[in-house]
């Protein structure tokens, strides 16, 4: 009798493998606002401690796409079990970790085992429910999804001002216990998931490696680098650029590839990844750029702008449930139609931000991205990995996550850049308008320095105090048109993705 015999309830299954998702979704932002805790104590530069952010991203996103060949390749249990073993030892070390060197030498680790997690888990979960359930298993998969991001930065602010930074990797011992347990007697390998024992392909595991390594630190450090006007960046480049292509040439001559790319031939699946590609760009660049926006143009503090990314994690959780619900009997295309337009709506809502906006006016806007990527994630992922083989569904699911957190990097590495180039572009045309000649910067002078002069000033300083003030709202300004154009641009891109619509097809129900 094979493992794949013994019944296991679905719920369980569910729980099991949502533990580890879930831990390593958290460890992906918790360590963010601890970094300046980390410098002190480590005696590190600011370019140098945002190493522990991007060595963990380059090791989870290289393995994520050879989920299923590793799966193959070892067994599907024993290799979640190892992945979840590694991952909390290494969060062990990375907290005992005596300096910045040893510190990413762990999290490189820590990435690597954490990067099969997210596809094991859903390819998991699609198989545990019927075809006809598979959009409520995504909208369970979903809600940690999206529930950890909000989770991750606030757990590590609170842990890292209470305790230490170093038990925000301590906390993962207890879970990966626990989740070590569960997955030794709820987890089981399916019959037809038998194991390989063919060649490996040790050009496409280097090429892979070469090429995604390099593209995530292009995007991880390009804006610091001022892009291609670095060395480092053009190199880097050229590498990530000749490594993909001669990885997609080596992996379709291969008979047994460590990445199947054959499965771009079902139309469904090839326009779901980009349509998620690009859900992910729309995402991360958002979510990156709201708390900054509250934390240096209106003075929220950290624990304020968590407030309001909050509810809109609230949304998604409430929402995703009623879609999977929904999309069991109904098509789902309807409703990703109905997200991507909610999701535009909600950043032309951003758009309109002003320096004088209120706590709400920045929530509800929020809270209908929150309902639209809740409406999104669900039926995307059904049709996406509707037609795709049991066997090569881990395959399938790591090639779907990857194109997600790229495309969460381009976007994230976008914003960034438009902000920076932006913000000169409008400060310049405003210091155009701010001339002695004119009648209002005057007046305006005039009532900041009789303010200086008040509190005690002479002339000469209070006028320099004044020039001050009106430098600061210039900037202040263009900061905000800045932000307010990038929202533009991000709510516009949901609305490109509506043709690729096109291309859905409605699952299957039959087994």
């Amino acid at each position: 009798m094979t493992d794949s015999a013994k019944p296991v309830n679905k719920w369980l299954i569910t729980l099991t493998v949502m533990i580890p998702a879930f831990m390593e979704i958290v460890d992906t932002s918790i360590a963010n606002v601890a970094l300046p805790h980390m410098q002190g104590n480590l005696n590190a530069g600011t370019d140098e401690v945002t190493w522990v952010l991007t060595s963990y991203l380059i090791s989870n996103a290289v393995v994520m796409p050879m989920t299923g060949w590793l799966a193959r390749v070892f067994g599907r249990k024993r290799f979640l079990i190892s992945c979840i073993m590694l991952f909390t030892l290494s969060s062990l070390l990375c907290g005992m970790a005596p300096n910045l060197a040893t510190l990413v030498c762990f999290r490189i680790i820590q990435g690597a085992a954490g990067g099969a997690l997210i596809p094991m888990s859903q390819a998991i979960m699609l198989e545990s429910f019927p075809p006809r359930e598979g959009g409520m298993a995504m909208a369970i998969f979903g809600i940690g999804a999206m529930f950890g991001p909000v989770v991750g930065p606030t757990l590590g602010g609170w842990v890292t001002d209470n305790m230490s930074w170093r038990w925000i990797f301590y906390i993962n011992i207890p879970v990966g216990i626990i989740a070590v347990i569960m997955a030794k007697y709820f987890i089981f390998d399916p019959s037809y998931l038998k194991r390989h024992t063919a060649g490996i392909d040790y050009w496409g595991l280097a090429l892979l490696t070469l090429g995604i390594g390099s593209l995530q630190v292009v995007l991880d450090k390009g804006q610091q680098d001022d892009w291609f006007n670095s060395s480092f960046i053009i190199a880097f480049s050229l590498l990530s650029a000749i490594s993909l292509v001669l990885f997609v040439y080596a992996e379709l001559k291969h008979e047994h590839p460590i990445v199947n790319l054959r499965l771009f031939k079902d139309a469904a699946f090839s326009s779901g990844n980009f349509i998620m590609f690009m859900v992910g760009f729309c995402l991360y660049g958002s979510v990156v750029m709201l708390p900054l926006f509250l934390q240096t143009l209106m003075g929220y503090s950290a624990t304020m702008a968590g407030l309001v990314m909050a509810p809109g994690g609230v949304a998604s959780v409430i929402v995703m449930p009623i879609v999977g619900a929904y999309i069991q009997r109904r098509s789902g295309r309807k409703i990703i139609l109905a997200g991507l337009v909610l999701g535009a709506v909600s950043l032309f809502f951003m758009r309109g931000f002003t320096l004088e906006a209120s706590y709400w006016d920045f929530v509800w806007p929020r809270v209908m991205l929150g309902a639209a990527l809740g409406m999104i994630f669900p039926p995307l992922t059904r049709y996406t990995l509707a037609n795709i083989p049991k066997v090569e569904m881990g395959n399938a699911t790591g090639i779907y996550n990857l194109l997600r957190n790229i495309g969460g990097s381009v976007g994230i590495a976008l914003s960034a850049t438009m902000l920076t180039r932006l913000a000169q572009f409008y400060q310049a045309n405003l210091v155009g308008h701010v001339n002695p000649y004119n009648p209002l910067v005057q007046s305006r002078l005039r009532q900041l320095a009789e303010a200086a002069m008040a509190r005690g000033m002479d002339a000469a300083t209070s006028q320099k105090a004044a020039l001050g003030i009106v430098l600061l709202t210039v900037r202040k300004e263009a900061a905000l048109l800045s932000y307010n154009y990038i929202f533009w641009v991000i709510g516009l891109s949901f609305l490109c993705i509506i043709p690729l619509l096109y291309f859905l097809k409605r699952p299957k129900l039959a087994a």
